[in-house]
């Protein structure tokens, strides 16, 4: 019997997040009601129109922002963007547009923050002085290979900047769009400058469309791991967020990446800072609610009977009974599939080959 999948009408078609969620700096909460208009057809209303992507431009007044935190790997980052179009409904970085009083729901999704002189900041903080060469992770908050990088390409202007000046990065995306850049990183391989991993949430094409609704689809994923090794540039698979009850086929998913050409491999559970708390059991209320419970639940247990904990030593991890299970499952499927972690593939970047002199000439390079 064929199971018919249908869409909630409370969810947005292409959205992950179904609702303006305010901020949490804003004053005042609002809440719809029902005034008695809503089965007028004669009444044309704003909100019943799917939401438009918005682009915003912001010059850069800084492009590489320093990490102290001791979980990750990689001491600076660098984001062409704010805000992901995208829209996975758990992303960690939603809340950063409550900084620009605007909503970590539908906002963040539709109204992209675009920097357009990126690179240009880029190259000049490269070229100071103080600057020693160290990996920086491009994108780290936002998929830098969203959708309107095809058309802004400023993701694309940065790289430029590190091909020219042979500094290593790294990069982790759900697009296919980073094929369009082979012709950067192929040469930035051969010289052991780059690697590139690639999210894949689940295997699952549905739970995929409504998780991830505007990223590349799971087989496309896997199309470009492929593409990418066969090219000659190191790339691995990220196999994150964990989510209890929900994408249960991690092994799948790293045996077919390994099939595919994937090197190495990550993992982190699902975290629900801020309003990503709210967005996440409203997307659950929609899509799962014959589970919201127990998956909340299980949620609670990784976290010490919390929705989130932001503890260093476990806030991409988790604690206790689940998120051990979790951990095992991946240390054996790893071992199994003989992927490395990430920072044993970093160990081959080379920074000696940083040359920063061959920015004096902007008008030459831009």
């Amino acid at each position: 019997m064929q199971i018919e999948h249908r869409i909630p009408l409370q969810a947005i078609k292409g959205r992950g997040s179904a609702s303006h969620i305010q901020h949490r700096f804003s004053l005042d909460q609002r809440e719809q009601f029902d005034d008695g208009w809503e089965g007028d057809e004669t009444l044309v209303s704003d909100e019943k129109s799917p939401p438009k992507t918005e682009i915003i431009f912001e010059k850069a007044k800084s492009a590489l922002t320093k990490n102290d935190s001791p979980d990750l790997p990689f001491r600076l980052t660098l984001n062409p963007y704010r805000g992901c179009e995208h829209g996975c409904i758990y992303c960690f970085a939603r809340p950063t547009h409550s900084y620009l009083g605007l909503s970590p729901g539908l906002d963040f999704e539709t109204k992209i923050i675009a920097k357009p002189n990126i690179h240009e900041v880029l190259a000049k903080e490269l070229q100071s002085k103080s600057y020693q060469p160290q990996v920086i992770n491009v994108g780290g908050a936002t998929d830098c290979y969203q959708p309107c990088e095809r058309e802004l390409g400023l993701t694309r202007s940065c790289i430029e900047v590190f091909a020219k000046t042979n500094h290593p990065f790294t990069l982790v995306s759900k697009s296919s769009l980073v094929e369009r850049d082979l012709d950067l990183l192929v040469p930035m391989a051969q010289k052991n400058l780059v690697a590139i991993y690639v999210t894949i949430t689940t295997l699952d094409v549905h739970l995929a469309r409504i998780l991830e609704p505007r990223a590349a689809a799971p087989h496309r994923r896997l199309r470009v791991i492929e593409t990418l090794a066969k090219a000659g540039v190191p790339v691995g698979v990220s196999v994150s967020p964990q989510i209890p009850f929900m994408n249960d086929d991690m092994e799948q998913v790293l045996e077919a990446a390994k099939n595919a050409g994937a090197r190495s491999a990550f993992y982190t559970v699902l975290r629900l800072p801020w309003e990503v708390a709210p967005l996440f059991k409203e997307w659950l209320a929609l899509h799962y609610p014959d589970r919201a419970e127990r998956v909340m639940a299980r949620i609670a247990d990784m976290r010490g009977g919390k929705e989130y904990d932001a503890n260093f030593a476990t806030r991409m991890i988790g604690s206790g009974l689940w998120a051990n299970l979790i951990a095992q499952r991946f240390e054996k499927a790893v071992k199994r599939y003989e992927l490395i972690p990430p920072v044993r593939a970093s160990l081959s970047f080379d920074c000696t080959r940083f040359d920063a002199s061959s920015l004096s000439n902007q008008a030459r390079l831009f």
